[in-house]
């Protein structure tokens, strides 16, 4: 029995020494790849921070628009330093989702869905009420960079982003915050009558889940240098939740192992980028039918189909 914690030990530093040799081991294009999947896990995360509370985000990748484009801003026309700009972007992304949250807080399942998705698509709408400042819907070009042009820093930056931001939302999900999000979620009614304050977890666990979106939008900004609504569209917040019940809304893992699967194995397949949606709505349907607890549980179902063979 004391073999499974140090296997899961050993597979877990595997995979970490892996990641970070990974510069050493392929080229710019898939150092590109990798980065980009640390940026869309950290996303998927963050949405499950707030779908843990009892709300599905149809709107999530708004808040990493407003992270992007108030860092690329103030960098831009302010002239003050990236490091600065990006926690600023997850701060103002976090002030955003708090303004929302209190009037969100009142709305369950698909209302609240409804309502984050016209919140989103009004989002990425209103960058052309100042076209002077974002560019309007061409885009914001000129953004300062965090590094030169090189892949390498980026790709650890990144990684090391994903695994901060990991690491506080693990702690906050398995801490008695996370535990009364949970309790939110599935009995509001009698949390309410044991004194929890409902709709201010709501309100807290939308402004945790847009700070870590914002915090990786304004990453995105400065990484790439150019920003554009389309980035933010409906299209990456429903890819979003795509990733999350792929891999396993259940799990703290399911959504980095979801994203993981789900956006890098059309590009490494080679050739196969254009075929991106239909794999990915095949993988969910498969999902759905066959392994309804996501990918993460899959190890866990073979496992006992073994044994059962075995007996």
């Amino acid at each position: 029995m004391a073999a499974k914690p140090q296997i899961k030990t050993w597979s877990v530093a595997a995979l970490l020494a892996l990641l970070l040799a990974g510069p050493l081991l392929v080229g710019n294009y898939y150092q590109h790849l990798a980065l980009l999947t640390f940026i869309y896990i950290i996303l998927t995360s963050s949405l499950r921070t707030i779908y843990i509370s009892g709300q599905l985000s149809l709107g999530h990748a708004s808040f990493m628009a407003i992270g992007a484009y108030v860092s690329a801003i103030l960098a831009k026309n302010l002239a003050m330093s990236p490091w600065l700009c990006i926690p600023l972007g997850g701060l103002a992304a976090a002030l955003v989702g708090a303004g929302i949250g209190f009037p969100f807080s009142r709305l369950r399942a698909i209302y609240f869905s409804m309502a984050s998705l016209f919140f989103g698509i009004m989002v990425t709408s209103s960058v052309g009420l100042a076209p002077k400042l974002t560019g309007s819907y061409t885009g914001l070009f000129g953004i300062p960079k965090l590094f030169g042009y090189s892949k390498a820093p980026y790709y650890y930056f990144f990684l090391l982003l994903m695994l901060a931001c990991l690491w506080v939302m693990h702690r906050v999900e398995c801490s008695r915050l996370g535990l009364t999000f949970k309790c939110v979620a599935q009995a509001h009614r009698a949390a309410s009558s044991r004194g929890v304050n409902e709709a201010g977890m709501r309100i807290l666990a939308i402004c945790l889940g847009s700070f870590f979106a914002g915090v990786a939008g304004a990453g995105y900004a400065h990484y790439a240098g150019f920003v554009a609504p389309d980035t933010f569209g409906v299209m990456p917040s429903i890819l979003l939740i795509v990733y999350l019940l792929a891999g396993g809304k259940s799990s703290f893992a399911g959504p980095i192992v979801g994203t993981a699967i789900l956006y890098l194995i059309p590009y490494v397949m080679g050739g196969f980028e254009g075929y991106a949606p239909f794999f990915q709505a095949a993988a969910l349907i498969a999902v759905v039918f066959f392994i309804p607890q996501g990918m993460i549980s899959l190890p866990g179902q073979v496992r006992t189909w073994l044994r059962e063979r075995g007996q």
